[in-house]
């Protein structure tokens, strides 16, 4: 009997479901695996491109994981006991997306994924690494088997990613007018994710995933930046306190969203250069901190 592989992601640009297809293409000529696909999806769905209005105002949610109904796999996947799940999402507001969250706490996450090996793949734009270890605490619950990770970003600078990922979401463009580049993940690093397919396909053969991961992370498939970690810790600091505040004064959400707006843009074009001046100054002294941190997101 060939090997069953679940494909399942939730893609709004498109961007993810072209990585997902691309890494299970390495699975598709193979008579002895078996590719089944599912794309989570919401009822009642978020528009792209966004309002700004509206994407501003998905925050509270978002960050708080609050899930919406999405709609059902179907019976014929859900009777299968798949043998791998490569499990692809994007992050919200430092979180997994509100489709993700909806599926991991629907009660169908569990029949699919308990007791089964999974590899999660993210495309963002930069900040992914305190979301995967929100991910983990669901595919614990779940008793899923976390046996590798593929995080692919937008490898610019930190503020053109800001502006061209902005400009995307409001516009549905992800090129740019010149001289800013396209946002993303770069498209050559997309039609290239069939190497990770390959590495992963290895493994899945034997279904024995030791030193997978760290296979995956010499060939690419995990960049982290430092600096980024400390960014984001602080972020989810003040994002609990946003997220409390606007969750507590429905009366007043709509004022809240808007400070919570302004103490974003403020985060990143004025407290963020400062962060990383101190990080940088710092960096011998915390070294051997460092260094655990980059391992710990590098592997499982």
């Amino acid at each position: 009997m060939p090997k069953k592989i679940l494909v399942t992601y939730y893609s709004q640009t498109g961007q993810l479901e072209e990585i997902m297809k691309n890494i299970a293409g390495a699975f598709q000529n193979r008579s002895d695996f078996e590719i089944t696909y599912y794309e989570i999806k919401l009822k009642e769905d978020f528009e792209f491109p966004w309002k700004p209005e509206v994407f501003y105002d998905t925050f509270p949610e978002s960050y708080l994981q609050v899930p919406r109904e999405i709609i059902p796999p179907s019976e014929e996947i859900l009777n299968k006991k798949y043998d791998l799940i490569l499990f692809g999402y994007q992050v919200w507001f430092l979180t997994p997306s509100i489709p993700v969250i909806s599926f991991l706490k629907s009660e169908f996450a569990e029949r699919l994924m308990a007791n089964t090996p999974v590899v999660t793949v993210s495309a963002t734009r930069n900040m992914w690494m305190l979301s995967q270890d929100k991910l983990k605490v669901h595919l614990n619950r779940l008793q899923a088997q976390l046996v590798g990770n593929i995080a692919l970003v937008d490898r610019h600078d930190n503020y053109t990613s800001v502006i061209t990922i902005l400009n995307w979401m409001q516009t549905g463009n992800k090129e740019q007018k010149k001289p800013l580049p396209p946002a993303g993940v770069a498209q050559k690093e997309i039609d290239e994710a069939g190497k990770h397919g390959q590495i992963i396909m290895k493994y899945a053969e034997s279904g024995s995933y030791g030193g997978m991961q760290k296979e995956l992370v010499q060939n690419g498939a995990v960049e982290i930046r430092p600096f980024l970690i400390k960014v984001e810790t602080v972020g989810n600091k003040l994002f609990t306190v946003f997220s409390g505040i606007i969750s507590r004064k429905p009366q007043s959400r709509k004022f809240w969203v808007g400070v919570y707006k302004f103490y974003l843009m403020f985060a990143i074009w004025v407290v963020s250069p400062i962060v990383l001046f101190f990080y940088t100054l710092l960096t011998p002294f915390f070294y051997r901190k460092r260094k655990r941190q980059i391992e710990h997101f590098q592997g499982l």
